[in-house]
């Protein structure tokens, strides 16, 4: 083989090489993955021993017994927020950006309060508080324009969730065992307030339920109007909210 052919033979590779690096940190989505319930449960294996005893995943009394009645919150000692094992909401949109392509924006925050009351097989209300203003994406531009454009956190600080009717399990599911239920209430989003019915799957394990679920935006339910920046060519007209939460027995 000639040295021409050698020399060539190497700039291809080089070039290859170099085009697959481009993709790897620019043009690829490494966005955060959708919320699962296994995905959830082992975010809670990895947070065992942290935080408060009540959110460590020990047996006690709660996992012992078979009644789940009583109140259960938000539990904000379990996990990170900084590798999403803790409790946290959200939103994920589809866009184009220039020079960049097709990306999926993730945003979450870790500021969620509230919770379920149970009474036999029947969750008989549920109500969940989202602060908006301290949702973060991997952009700093993008956390910035939320303030003032689509969600305008800025101005409509506050997401509510809360039940307008109870929710009924069948039976009360052992530990371990992963259910799906539905949650109908109304959704405040945007300064506008929506029926909506989310679907939800939980499992209890140890002393903890995680709970898990996603429903699609309409923006113009929610007289939300997408973005405009001259970094955006393009964004889908509905996004997806998302929860993970862990929640613990407080009475």
């Amino acid at each position: 083989m000639s040295k021409k052919w050698i020399i060539a033979i190497v700039a291809a590779v080089v070039v290859v090489a170099a085009g697959f690096t481009v993709w790897y940190l620019v043009f690829r989505d490494d966005s955060p993955a959708a919320v699962s319930i296994d995905r959830a449960t082992d975010a809670l294996d990895q947070s065992s021993g942290k935080g408060s005893g009540k959110g460590s995943g020990s047996s006690s009394s709660s996992s012992k017994s078979s009644s789940l009645d009583g109140t259960w919150t938000v539990d904000d000692s379990i996990g990170s927020f900084s590798d999403f094992t803790s409790s946290f909401a959200g939103f994920r949109v589809q866009e184009e950006l220039a020079s960049i392509g097709a990306k999926t924006a993730v945003g979450r925050t870790p500021d969620v309060t509230g919770g379920i009351s149970i009474d036999g097989t029947t969750i008989t209300e549920a109500s969940f508080e989202v602060d908006m203003t301290t949702l973060t994406t991997d952009s700093g531009l993008r956390d910035n324009a939320i303030r003032n454009q689509a969600i305008e956190t800025s101005r409509f600080p506050t997401a509510i969730f809360k039940t307008t009717k109870p929710i009924d399990l069948g039976a009360i599911p052992a530990e371990g065992q992963e259910i799906t239920v539905d949650a109908t209430g109304d959704l405040t989003l945007h300064g506008v307030t929506k029926s909506v019915t989310i679907p939800l799957t939980a499992k209890r394990q140890g002393d903890v339920i995680a709970v898990v679920g996603s429903l699609e935006i309409p923006f113009a339910d929610y007289s939300i109007n997408k973005p405009s920046s001259v970094a955006v060519l393009s964004v889908e007209d509905k996004g997806v909210m998302e929860v993970q939460l862990f929640l613990t027995r407080t009475s």
